[in-house]
This record gives structure tokens, C-alpha cells and sequence, in this order.
């Protein structure tokens, strides 16, 4: 019996991990289903009625792996976030503020665009600056954060 639970655990994802909250009252998120920091950071934070998401790559959250295709990589970066605001009742459409971070802004740009139309529809879009930097980690191509208005329920 003790084999069949052990099996059964390895199948499924852990719970999300709690953290205590800040002496202010600043939650971190580790929801269920999204991507394993790598370092020093969180993935998301709620503060107050705003959820904060950390810069999300195109990591497949089942392997922690970045996704092949310059296309499908930036969507997951996109979907990995969405995922994160989710995890606090907050959707696409209650973006704040969007920054995009791409290695290379003629190639990427369009991609970023492109998904962009495909998650919001025909908008409208949240505010939201691209930059194109030298480097990001794991010499990935982009890199999304995204701030959400979130109302906390009472």
C-alpha cells in the first residue's frame, strides 16, 4: 500500500509551496504547475490588490527545459506568467503593465506581437515596453513580467 502511495505521489505535482507572509503582509507565490526558480528569486508576489510576476522564460514547467522554437518559447514565457496572475484570480486582461525583454528586437518583436494578439484577442493591450537587451539567463531570447490588478477577497 505504502509503494502505491509513493507511486501515486511521484505521478502528480507537488502542492504549492507556502511561504509566511512579509511583516507588511506581501505574499509569495509558488503556485502549482509553474517553473522551479533557478537562483535568488521568486516567481510572483502579491501586494495588496497588485500581483508582481517575475521576468518569465520560456521554460516547459514539466521539465524546467526552455521550449524549442523562437515562436512557441516566447508564447510559454507568456503562458508561464499567466499562469502565476492566475494563481491569484487575476487574468490576461487585468494587466497593469507588461515589459518584454528580447535579445534581438527586429527578430523577436513580431513574436512577441504575434502572441500577444493571440492571448488578448483584439485588445485592448496592457501598457507595455520592449527592450532589447545584450544578454539574458541561459542566453534565452525573451524574457516577460507582468504587474496585475488583482482585488484581494476579503
Amino acid at each position: 500500500m505504502m509503494l502505491l502511495i509513493v507511486a501515486l505521489l511521484g505521478i502528480h505535482p507537488v502542492a504549492a509551496e507556502q511561504f509566511p507572509l512579509s511583516s507588511a503582509g506581501v505574499k509569495t507565490l509558488a503556485p502549482d504547475g509553474a517553473i522551479k526558480p533557478t537562483g535568488t528569486w521568486s516567481l510572483g508576489t502579491r501586494a495588496g490588490d497588485f500581483v508582481f510576476v517575475a521576468g518569465m522564460r520560456g521554460i516547459d514547467p514539466k521539465t524546467n527545459l526552455p521550449i524549442q522554437g523562437d515562436e512557441a518559447r516566447i508564447r510559454q514565457a507568456f503562458l508561464n506568467m499567466k499562469l502565476i496572475a492566475e494563481s491569484e484570480g487575476a487574468t490576461l486582461r487585468d494587466a497593469v503593465r507588461l515589459v518584454v525583454y528580447v535579445t534581438d528586437m527586429y527578430r523577436f518583436r513580431p513574436f512577441v506581437n504575434k502572441v500577444q494578439e493571440e492571448l488578448w484577442g483584439a485588445g485592448p493591450y496592457p501598457p507595455r515596453t520592449i527592450v532589447e537587451v545584450h544578454r539574458l539567463n541561459g542566453d534565452d531570447i525573451c524574457e516577460v513580467e507582468g504587474t496585475f490588478y488583482a482585488p484581494s477577497r476579503k
